[in-house]
């Protein structure tokens, strides 16, 4: 079989991997935005319930994190080191292994979902509508294990656009089932939420499905049991040791949201809506920062697994100087245009005053979050994976809810005062993942190497036309 995955190394451009992923993350922003606008119009109490349902359902697609965190760094150090005798194999443990633990974890979901509702304390007139759309998505949860997964193995393979085209195809089928549903030819069916839930589904079925057409036209691998036979336990537990540190700090940081979600339900339902509303917005502040993270995680792991841990480092800072200013204008702008974004939504004035208090805040949280996720994701892709999870639950746990408590309840400040416990927490963290890069404890963490000396005589051949013969 041909080898078709494309050569990542520190001459790659960037942008050429974060074109495509950041045009993917905004493709999926807006597709929430359309269920987020389209429910408003229809119910606006329903924004909150798909609100703290998507919520819970996070902590569950972090789970699935696990082997697709894993398979990230794997495959990007193992393709980086040149060891392509093993791909296949973990090809088919990453993926197999994640449907098995999705379809495990989605019934869970299914069956448990009135208690996590009840647990979250979401508003009484929200409960039925957060019912209805846990079990109808949330027990669909394996399909977004396996698309994860497959996402991940293509993204490192140097196909960062076929995740672009696979969020323009889904966005469209969620927009036109919404339609259908809530105001089109099947709203005689009086659906409403489980319509929007039903769209949602269908489209991550589309999106598995292409994921796989993809991996299997352009020949980058094979996913087969046969590979799995023996068990690769050892490669397993390797994943493993990588994963559940790293799903750990983002399990971790869902939990503490969870948490801080239950505070703001507390204040009523405009509060829970304004949530919703900010999550939204501040997803732009953070996309192009989210997407050069991700481009830098793939380029980082091959270059560690090259053995070229300086570049790696040049590139991760250069990466990082270019983030943090447009990360910062975009989260003013937000916060300068949200009375009219906030239209969109059909928003109250008592909600709009809220969600603009926020977003202020919000400004200062984007330095560290920007930080975090490019200095995390690096460190992640190096090897380094258990510095972020401790250092995360530590910042999270005390100066995240601490904060968050004193300005938000003891004060009195509200949801804003909830939002500067966690604006100190990721500036704080930021500042400690920062120094943790600068001093290099990342370095000798990867978990394979490329033989140097062979792989100069590769780079040799391939300059003088040897590999053509």
């Amino acid at each position: 079989m041909k080898n078709t995955t494309i050569k990542i190394d520190e001459n790659t451009s960037m942008f050429r991997l974060a074109g495509p992923i950041f045009a993917e993350l905004l493709l999926n922003i807006l597709l929430s935005q359309v269920d987020t606008v389209m429910l408003s119009r229809y119910n606006r109490n329903s924004v909150g319930a798909v609100g703290n349902s998507n919520q819970l359902m996070m902590l569950f697609i972090i789970m699935f994190g696990v082997i697709a965190t894993a398979t990230g760094v794997v495959v990007s150090q193992y393709l980086g080191a040149g060891k392509t005798e093993e791909m296949d194999k973990i090809y088919s443990l990453a993926v197999i292994v994640n449907l098995v633990l999705g379809a495990l974890l989605s019934g869970v979901l299914y069956a448990l979902c009135p208690t996590f509702v009840d647990l979250m304390k979401v508003d009484a007139i929200q409960v039925e509508d957060a019912i209805t759309y846990t079990k109808i998505v949330g027990g669909m949860l394996f399909l977004q294990a396996g698309f994860n997964v497959m996402n991940q193995i293509l993204r490192c393979n140097g196909y960062t656009n076929v995740g672009l085209y696979i969020s323009l195809t889904v966005n469209l089928i969620n927009i036109v089932g919404n339609y259908l549903f809530l105001y089109g030819p099947l709203k005689y069916l009086n659906l409403g939420v489980a319509g929007v839930a039903i769209s949602t589904v269908l489209a991550r079925v589309v999106a598995l499905i292409i994921s796989i057409v993809v991996f299997l036209r352009f020949k980058i691998g094979h996913i087969s049991l046969r590979f799995l036979k023996p068990f690769p336990g050892k490669l397993l537990v390797k994943m493993l040791r990588i994963g559940i540190p790293s799903a750990g700090e983002s399990f971790a940081y869902t939990l503490y949201q969870v948490l801080l979600l239950s505070f703001i339900n507390d204040m009523g339902a405009s509060a829970s809506n304004a949530k919703v509303y900010v999550n939204t917005l501040m997803s732009f502040s953070v996309v192009f920062s989210n997407a050069m993270a991700q481009a830098n995680m793939i380029v980082t792991g091959h270059l560690v697994g090259f053995g070229k841990e300086r570049e790696a480092d040049r590139r991760v800072m250069k990466t990082l100087r270019t983030s943090l200013p447009v990360a910062i204008v975009i989260a003013t702008l937000n916060w300068l245009l949200c009375p009219y974004t906030l239209i969109l939504f059909n928003a109250s004035e008592t909600e709009v005053a809220l969600v603009r208090s926020v977003l202020l805040v919000g400004i200062l949280m984007e330095i560290g979050r920007t930080t975090n996720l490019v200095i995390i994701n690096s460190m992640k892709a190096a090897g380094d994976v258990l510095f972020p999870v401790l250092g995360g639950m530590a910042t999270m746990w005390s100066v995240g809810i601490g904060v968050g408590l004193l300005c938000g309840v003891v004060l009195g400040w509200g949801i804003s005062g909830i939002f500067m416990g966690t604006m100190a927490d990721e500036c704080t963290r930021g500042i400690i993942m920062f120094i943790r890069w600068r001093r290099g404890s990342w370095k000798g963490k990867a978990i394979v190497k490329k033989d140097i000396a062979a792989a100069e005589l590769s780079e040799t051949a391939e300059e003088n036309g040897w590999d053509n013969w």
